[in-house]
């Protein structure tokens, strides 16, 4: 009987040169896109206890709260400090502190927010705190990220990152000289710590203790999704063309 034709692509070093662009391009962009979201995470949550770098604080505020204070008083003593002058943060937040009066608020409180946080917020319907009842729901005790926004950050997480790390772990299943059990497991890894790094939100909402849950969830897949890109990326430009079957045990 005639043999089988093998796949044209054995392993990634046999790649053609459209394929090995087509495969690069993609592996690049990701990579700017989890150093655009690892940027993002340092100046947000990163941001959420007021010290530079992301700390298990940072992430205990972001999804439990910090229920000794509001929302408004943790953004300008973070990521919104540099917007304000001294004088104008210490303002609001005593008038936080105070309890939030109206008459206060309208005088001397929403002068400095049109000024200050009108250019930016007026354009973002839940955080637009040029409105008296929004900025007054920011001023209540701080308890952390809303089910709404868990809920809408899950499910953009969830099918995000299972297309991303779908395709990524198809390029890397076409490397070649690594133990098969080895390979299985790095491309599982990164939907596992996704799964882990989302559950983790939920329970810190409520247990403040498992914010270490949402850092080693977070550094479990850009650990390995890292590892898979460089592997192949290697393979595919610097490694010398091998004989071979990519999925042969």
């Amino acid at each position: 009987m005639k043999e089988k034709k093998e796949l044209w692509w054995l392993n990634l070093t046999q790649l053609a040169i459209p394929v090995k662009l087509l495969f690069t391009g993609y592996l690049v962009v990701i990579s700017f896109g989890f150093l655009a979201a690892g940027l993002q995470i340092l100046l947000t949550h990163g941001m959420a206890d007021g010290k530079p770098g992301v700390s298990v604080e940072d992430i205990v505020y972001s999804y439990y709260g910090n229920r000794t204070g509001s929302k408004l008083e943790k953004a300008l003593n973070g990521p919104m400090k540099e917007y304000a002058t001294p004088e104008e943060r210490l303002k609001i937040i005593e008038w936080v502190r105070k309890g939030a009066p109206d008459d206060e608020m309208k005088k001397e409180i929403m002068p400095i927010i049109q000024k200050r946080c009108a250019v930016c917020h007026q354009n973002m319907p839940d955080m637009n705190i040029t409105k008296p009842e929004i900025l007054k729901k920011f001023a209540q005790v701080d308890t952390g990220a809303s089910i709404g926004l868990l809920t809408r950050d899950s499910h953009i997480h969830l099918f995000g990152m299972a297309f991303i790390f779908m395709l990524l772990g198809f390029i890397f299943s076409f490397s070649i000289g690594l133990n098969t059990v080895f390979k299985s497991i790095l491309i599982v890894t990164p939907f596992v710590f996704q799964l882990i790094d989302i559950f983790a939100w939920w329970i810190t909402k409520f247990i403040p203790d498992f914010a270490w849950f949402v850092i080693i969830g977070g550094f479990g897949y850009f650990s390995a999704s890292g590892l898979m890109i460089l592997i192949s990326l290697y393979q595919m430009w610097i490694m010398k063309p091998r004989e071979g079957n990519a999925w042969q045990k």
